[in-house]
């Protein structure tokens, strides 16, 4: 899809559809007024009709008249006040949505200067935020599989923001850095959702091969004879277990040994379980089908590594990404089993079931030993934050301060919404056990503060631990997203390593 930012009225701008941004609060606009003209008054009938013209994500479609775009769609916004840059994505995907199953190729969006005027959204963060919605908005996981849906939203060609009072040059260049950033969510969001009998961990390993083939990066795949023989006895002891051998990925930029603008050589870490079934400890069998997307964070972190090597070529950074699949068998540990981590630890593995912090744990130590000068790992980690936290915000742990800061600044930059946890270290001695130094799992009191101090005791350097086992998957479609994997964090990675260039 192309971008193209434009300074022109709304009125003479062709396109297939017009899409304008109604407030719920009605209040007058000469531009909107005249826009209004030209459509007969549709807009200020339907709202005398009751519709819920302005109501934020509502929208109408109109025959457009004296303009240059065939259709118009009133898309409220909701009261201006709350246009945020959440609001502002979720606008651009709520507009591409609607269009599911309409044929159209060109849509173009008015920007009025109001929406972008305030330090939360200025102009070019605007045109940034609509283009990515828009772009995510363009994901279904229903085609992965199909050719036939015909609700699926059209895969526009072009796109044209339509700005009358901004720098339309550097909004045009935002504009085109949030197109690479939402296509690079979608494609983590396509990666994710993939069956398990169609990507095992070394179908993830050779998706991996191909993205650093064809962005100029460096691979590395240890197979299970290579892990073994570093001394990866968690991440061996969730792989093992399966017909489908595990696979550790890494994707690195930038020359050896370099550091980025910063003096820091970031480490992103994803779980890649590509499906759980609990292993021993099995998992009931309701969604159980779900746990294909177990493999999310890692999905994550190697589309952010295409996305960063886009946008900023060379810039040092690494994606770790342990894949496995936990299946019971023959050969699968076992609730007691005690393992040694890379990092030396003696764990007993209590739970099967909680292999995601297994599987980091080792990574990190491996990030480390390899440059890693910080740490940030995503996973779907747990059910208990989304308990906890629900799907709208992502739940994390991290250590020093400034370190958590500084991601949960890059987050919110892109519209994204963490929540910090204590790492309580009251609760550390719950880790303990007879048997070894530390059990992976203790216990439903306080389970969601105790992933977080599991995996403390593997980073020795800045880290934050993102737990996207609620914010990851939503089962329910909304007017701006399909249900399905939603690709939450990886526009916050990008950020903050795009942040140190």
């Amino acid at each position: 899809m192309q971008t193209r930012v434009t300074d022109r009225q709304p009125w003479d701008v062709e396109a297939d559809v017009l899409v304008v941004p109604i407030r719920a609060d009605g209040a007058h606009d000469p531009a909107l007024a005249e826009l209004d003209r030209r459509l007969d008054g549709a807009l200020a009938s339907y709202r005398t009709l009751g519709e819920q013209v302005g109501k934020a994500h509502a929208a109408t479609v109109i025959r457009g008249r004296e303009m240059g775009a065939a259709w118009v769609m009133a898309l409220g916004i909701g009261q201006l006040a709350d246009f945020d840059r959440l609001a502002a994505l979720r606008f651009g995907a709520a507009a591409e949505r609607r269009l599911g199953g309409r044929h159209v190729e060109r849509v173009a969006v008015w920007l009025p200067g109001a929406l972008g005027g305030h330090d939360e959204l200025d102009e070019r963060l605007l045109a940034e935020l609509v283009t990515r919605g828009v772009v995510e908005g363009m994901h279904d996981p229903s085609t992965i599989y199909r050719d036939d849906v015909e609700t699926a939203p059209p895969a526009l060609t072009e796109l044209i923001l339509i700005m009358p009072d901004a720098d339309t040059v550097g909004a045009a260049t935002a504009a085109e850095r949030g197109r690479i950033i939402g296509e690079g969510t979608n494609r983590a969001r396509h990666l994710s959702q993939r069956a398990a009998n169609d990507v095992s961990p070394e179908v993830l390993a050779d998706e991996a091969v191909a993205i650093a083939k064809a962005h100029d990066l460096h691979v590395e795949i240890l197979g299970p004879d290579e892990a073994s023989a570093l001394g990866m006895g968690m991440f061996m002891a969730v792989g093992r277990g399966s017909d489908n051998p595990p696979r550790f990925i890494v994707l690195r930029s930038g020359a050896a040994g370099a550091t980025d603008g910063q003096g820091r050589l970031l480490a992103m870490i994803g779980k890649g379980v590509t499906f759980d079934s609990g292993g021993i400890s099995i998992k009931p069998a309701d969604h159980m089908e779900e746990m294909k997307t177990d493999k999310t964070g890692a999905c994550t972190v190697i589309s952010a590594m295409a996305t960063i090597a886009t946008l900023a070529p060379g810039l040092p950074v690494m994606a770790v990404a342990p894949a496995v699949e936990n299946m019971p068998g023959p050969h699968s540990t076992r609730p007691g089993d005690v393992v040694r981590a890379l990092n030396g630890k003696v764990v007993e593995i209590q739970n099967t079931d909680a292999e995601g912090r297994l599987i980091l744990g080792d990574a990190m130590v491996w990030a480390e030993r390899n440059g890693a000068t910080h740490l940030v790992d995503v996973a779907t980690l747990t059910g208990a934050v989304h308990r906890a936290l629900g799907s709208q915000i992502t739940g994390g742990f991290g250590t020093p301060q400034p370190w958590w800061d500084e991601v949960a600044a890059a987050g919110a930059r892109q519209a994204e919404r963490t929540w910090q946890l204590p790492l309580l270290a009251d609760y550390r001695k719950d880790l303990e056990t007879f048997y070894a130094e530390l059990n992976n799992s203790s216990g439903a009191e306080a389970s969601l503060v105790k992933s977080g101090l599991f995996l403390r005791d593997f980073a020795t350097r800045p880290w934050v631990h993102l737990d996207i086992g609620g914010s990851g998957y939503v089962r329910k479609a909304t007017p701006y997203m399909a249900r399905g994997a939603t690709g939450v964090t990886h526009a916050a990675l990008v950020e903050l390593a795009l942040h140190g260039a």
